[in-house]
C-alpha cells in the first residue's frame, strides 16, 4: 500500500473505474470487501496503478476513458442518477458508460446540463467560490420593469442569505437574460418570487464556455477537445471539495452581503418585496445546489416523455470513446 503524495485515496481510485461512487466505495472498504496487494484495506489508504486492488475478490478494472457530454434537458426530466425515479436523467441520455450530471436543473426547467464520469472536474465546477458563469433565459408572469431588473441585479434576500450581484438584461416584454455565478436551490425562481413575480419558463443556455447552441430538447453531444481544454484552463486554479465545502453553506457571511447592507435602488431599498424579511427567515435554510456554440457531434431524438431514452443523430461525425471506426455511436435502444 502506497502512502506517497503522488498516490490516490483508495475510495477515489475505486470510484474512478466507474463501478460505484466514492461513498459506496467507502462502504465496501468498511465492510472489508476491498483488498490491496492481498491485504484487507483500511480507510484512508492510498494506492497507485502499480498496486493490485481487488473488490469482492475480483481485480479492479482499468479506469475508463473520461466522458463529457452536453445535454439539452427537456422539461420533466429529473436530474438524478436514481434508476428508481421515472424520467431520471441517466435513463434519458442512455449513454453506454456510467455518467452523472454536473449540478442540476429543476424538473420544470430545461436547457443545458453537463454530464461526466470525472468526479474531479465536477467538484471544481460546482464550488460556489469558483464563480463560474451560468446563463439563463427566463420568462415571467407579467411585464418586466426597470425596477425589477435593478433589484434582481443587486441581490435578493433568500434562504438566509443575500444573492450575489448578477447580470440581468430585459430581452422581451416578460423575458430576461440572467447570468449567475451562484447556484442556490431554485435561486432564480425564489428571487423572482420575492420581488412579486412568478417564473413561467426557465432555460439554461450556457455554462462557462459551453453554449447550448442548436441542440434540441432531448439531444446530447460530446464536449469538443477545444471546449474541454478551455474548461480545464478555467478550473485550473479552482478550489476542490475539502477546502471549499464551507462555501456551499447558504449563510449571509459566506454567500454575500448581509440583508441590512443591501444597496438602495431608487427610492426603495432592495429588500422590499413580497413578504417581510423576518417571515422569510423563519423558514429553514436550504443548501445551495451542487451547483460560441460547441461544434461537437450532435445526438438527437424526438420529444422525450419520461419513459423515452436519448440517442445520437445519424449526422454525428466525431468518434465516441471506444468507437474505432470514427462513426457516431448509437443507442442500443434506438426506438425508445
Amino acid at each position: 500500500m502506497n502512502q506517497d503524495s503522488g498516490a490516490t485515496r483508495l475510495n477515489k481510485f475505486i470510484s474512478e473505474t466507474g463501478i460505484c461512487s466514492r461513498r459506496e466505495a467507502d462502504r465496501l472498504i468498511e465492510q472489508g470487501r476491498v483488498k490491496v496487494n492481498g491485504e484487507v484495506a483500511g480507510m484512508g489508504v492510498k494506492v497507485t496503478q502499480a498496486d493490485n486492488v481487488q473488490v469482492n475478490g475480483k481485480p479492479l478494472r482499468a479506469k475508463p476513458q473520461a466522458v463529457y457530454l452536453v445535454y439539452n434537458k427537456p422539461i420533466g426530466i429529473t436530474c438524478t442518477t436514481d434508476s428508481a425515479i421515472a424520467g431520471n436523467i441517466v435513463d434519458a441520455v442512455n449513454y453506454k458508460a456510467r455518467i452523472f450530471p454536473i449540478g442540476r436543473l429543476d424538473k420544470p426547467s430545461s436547457g443545458l446540463i453537463l454530464l461526466t464520469n470525472d468526479g474531479d472536474i465536477v467538484n471544481k465546477i460546482l464550488r460556489a467560490g469558483n464563480a463560474h458563469e451560468k446563463e439563463y433565459i427566463v420568462s415571467m408572469d407579467k411585464p418586466i420593469t426597470d425596477d425589477f431588473v435593478a433589484r434582481m441585479s443587486a441581490g435578493v434576500p433568500i434562504l438566509d442569505t443575500v444573492t450575489k450581484p448578477c447580470k440581468v438584461k430585459k430581452v422581451g416584454p416578460k423575458t430576461i437574460n440572467i447570468i449567475l455565478t451562484q447556484g442556490l436551490n431554485r435561486q432564480i425562481r425564489r428571487m423572482a418570487e420575492y420581488l412579486g413575480f412568478s417564473v413561467t419558463s426557465l432555460k439554461r443556455v450556457r455554462i462557462m464556455n459551453i453554449d447550448l447552441g442548436n441542440l434540441k430538447p432531448g439531444q446530447w453531444r460530446e464536449v469538443t477537445a477545444q471546449e474541454l481544454a478551455l474548461i480545464n484552463h478555467m478550473v485550473g486554479d479552482s478550489s476542490k471539495t475539502e477546502e471549499a465545502s464551507v462555501l456551499e453553506q447558504p449563510k449571509a457571511a459566506r454567500q454575500g452581503p448581509r440583508i441590512k447592507d443591501l444597496p438602495v435602488v431608487g427610492a426603495k431599498a432592495a429588500v422590499t418585496g413580497r413578504g417581510s424579511v423576518g417571515d422569510r427567515n423563519k423558514k429553514p435554510a436550504s443548501k445551495g445546489s451542487r451547483n460560441g456554440a460547441g461544434k461537437g457531434p450532435i445526438s438527437s431524438k424526438g420529444s422525450l416523455p419520461q419513459s423515452n431514452r436519448g440517442k445520437r443523430s445519424n449526422g454525428a461525425s466525431a468518434a465516441r470513446p471506444g468507437n474505432k471506426n470514427g462513426s457516431a455511436g448509437r443507442s442500443k435502444k434506438p426506438g425508445r
